[in-house]
């Protein structure tokens, strides 16, 4: 059996995987991905300084990325402590090749009723597309009294393209 290393072609610059950041999704990639995504891994600070995340839905809209949680829920609590967040999003179950984006930024709380007559129909037709009747059941699910919508507002970006890696093992150039 022929082992896999065999069919790479390492340089001199790279030998093994301890240093991958020059393999950085370019912006139209990272769009792509964030607007082809519909899950993410949300992460705070609890009070006793542990980080903590869940897996929630999401939708990215203007640069920044929407999420909705009941306000009695932990995160909830912790984000209005200190909005300091991270988000991770990766390519896993959609149809693009696997690639990554951590996400640094400040959540932001919304309660107001112009942001949830908006956000709620967009999160309903990006979770469930093909069916209008389901949708306005889900909008309606959402539409509780302690609902608050989250923005993430990203400071930083650190993204990871497995393409350009195998692209590069495989005698290509060097990601610029």
């Amino acid at each position: 059996m022929q082992r896999v290393e065999e069919d790479f072609m390492a340089t001199d610059k790279m030998r093994n995987y301890e240093e991958v950041a020059q393999f950085t999704l370019d912006q139209d990639v990272c769009e792509r991905l964030l607007t082809t995504q519909t899950e993410c891994s949300f992460i705070w600070r609890m009070a006793d300084g542990w980080p903590i995340g869940v897996v929630m839905s999401y939708i990215w809209r203007d640069g920044k990325l929407w999420m909705t949680a009941s306000s009695q829920r932990p995160r909830i609590a912790a984000v209005r402590r200190d909005d300091r967040v991270s988000v991770v999003v990766s390519s896993a179950g959609t149809p693009l090749t696997p690639k990554t984006i951590t996400i640094r930024g400040r959540c932001k709380l919304y309660e107001d009723d112009q942001t949830k007559r908006w956000f709620y129909p967009a999160l309903a037709k990006a979770l469930i597309p093909d069916s209008e009747v389901r949708q306005g059941r889900f909008v309606k699910m959402l539409d509780s009294p302690r609902r608050v919508v989250m923005c993430v507002v990203p400071e930083k970006f650190i993204t990871f393209d497995s393409d350009k890696m195998r692209n590069y093992w495989r005698g290509g150039s060097e990601p610029e």
